[in-house]
């Protein structure tokens, strides 16, 4: 499972947040239930470095190509290798790389795509796509010399790299769709309307293969639980034109939680006999730091967690190896000397002795929460600090606060979860799974001399769990 912020803070804040400020004492853990629940199976000794390589601070594409392919990527790209450049479309042919759920697939173990984000956002599509641009969502969003040049857009991809990925859900509608087609939910709204320039109906394909294959497309929850896992092989899950909304803001009437989306991906994906791969990304807890909406960031990671304890549920640590992680930190922190048990959305105990005045246990050191009144900095005692969509005090004003450089964490339960453990490289860690599930390359430990399994006990499952990111893998 994937996070975007697995830094010592955002576990903390999480815990913190999950106890309802209880104690307010922070264990660095990845979430509270992984933690307290389930920490006697848990290895956690394990610090991942997440810089890309042109990058010391890193973005979500080239830290995604990292933990799904194994080989350090450039910034904004996915899926190829740092031999590839940025945007430029002639770079890609001969450094393309295929990701653990490739591998997985290649085993014939069925595979799953779950996220908070479009399904062709950055972290999802570094596990089907080779892309010298992250944000080539659909042709319509490519310049002309790329699309001449025979580079193909993401939501493509995810159609024709590999073509029977068993289980996708997220959002990312409006980019399966020609342009002008308007959206099934928001028909009288032209910002959701499709994007496609080649008029090509991406869904309407995918549906029209699967008619004798168990496959079914939903873009409604009802639609989602109407159906029964047992009868179904394969499932697309579009449920919004673009991201999914902030679980504080979801029409639960509409949208599934991250939490229903992975209780439904796993009952199908574990029918398989020969086990499954699942990456399960709660993508939004990037949107809400990057907005400087600390709430909206740690609600969806406590949503994370429930999701994380749903997945544990329905799995077992003696077949299954699970793997929470994150693909970069954000530069956020709480402190002020607050009081055990305080709002970690409130305020210090204390005020500047600089400019007497108060401000907030959060704080972001960079971001759109930058605020000057009449000269001086906001008097953040004058307005509702505790509102959801607050954005809190930031050192230096941008319209959106950036990724932090520093190592992430990893945690992890299941078979060989002790080889992740030191201080590792991002890309190691899907060679550790590999190498758990024998799947990809060097899988001659997974036999004895004999010709017989040497690693029968070894789990058929991965699940990375989670871009807070944070990874289920």
């Amino acid at each position: 499972m994937t996070s975007n912020v697995l830094s010592n803070t955002a576990v903390c804040f999480t815990q913190i947040k999950h106890r309802r400020h209880c104690t307010g004492i922070c264990v660095n853990a990845a979430l509270t239930t992984f933690i307290e629940q389930e920490m006697q199976e848990c290895n956690r000794n394990i610090a991942v470095v997440t810089y890309n390589t042109n990058a010391q601070v890193p973005d979500s594409a080239g830290t995604a190509t990292a933990y799904l392919c194994g080989v350090k990527a450039n910034e904004g790209t996915v899926g190829v290798s740092a031999a590839a450049v940025k945007s430029q479309c002639n770079t890609t042919r001969g450094n393309e790389v295929t990701s653990i759920l490739k591998w997985a697939k290649d085993a014939g173990k069925s595979v799953g795509i779950v996220t908070t984000t479009r399904v062709n956002h950055a972290t999802p599509s570094a596990a089907y796509a080779h892309c010298v641009d992250r944000d080539w969502y659909s042709d319509g969003d490519m310049p002309a010399e790329a699309l001449q040049s025979g580079c193909k857009d993401i939501a493509r991809q995810l159609f024709e790299n590999i073509p029977d990925i068993d289980v996708i859900m997220g959002g990312g509608r409006r980019n399966m769709y020609p342009r002008n087609t308007p959206d099934v939910e928001y028909p009288g709204d032209k910002k959701h309307n499709g994007t496609r320039k080649d008029g090509r109906n991406l869904v309407g394909e995918w549906t029209d293969r699967m008619k004798d294959k168990r496959g079914y497309y939903v873009w409604n929850r009802k639609d989602l639980f109407s159906l029964n896992p047992n009868n179904v092989d394969y499932l697309l899950g579009l449920f919004e034109p673009a991201d999914l909304p902030y679980e504080l803001e979801r029409n639960k009437e509409t949208d599934p939680s991250l939490t229903e989306m992975v209780d439904v991906a796993i009952k199908i994906l574990r029918k398989n006999e020969r086990g499954f791969y699942l990456l399960v990304e709660g993508g939004r807890i990037d949107h809400g730091h990057h907005d400087g909406k600390a709430k909206q960031a740690l609600h969806e990671a406590v949503e994370m967690d429930r999701a994380i304890t749903r997945a544990g549920l329905l799995t077992s640590i003696y077949d299954t190896l699970t793997v929470v992680t994150a693909d970069h930190s954000h530069v956020f922190s709480f402190g002020g000397y607050t009081h055990r048990g305080n709002s970690i959305f409130g305020l210090a105990p204390i005020m500047s002795d600089i400019d007497q005045k108060p401000f907030t246990s959060i704080l972001y050191g960079n971001g759109p929460g930058f605020k000057f009144v009449n000269g001086a900095r906001e008097n953040v005692s004058t307005v509702d600090y505790e509102q959801n969509n607050y954005q809190a005090q930031a050192a230096v004003p941008l319209s959106m606060e950036t990724h932090g450089g520093e190592d992430v964490a990893i945690f992890s339960k299941g078979p060989l979860a002790h080889l992740l453990h030191g201080v590792q490289e991002q890309h190691y860690i899907p060679h550790v799974m590999a190498y758990a599930a024998c799947i990809g390359q060097n899988k001659g430990h997974c036999h004895t001399n004999s010709g017989s399994p040497s690693l029968s006990h070894i789990s058929p499952t991965l699940a990375l769990l989670l871009s807070i990111k944070w990874l289920l893998c």
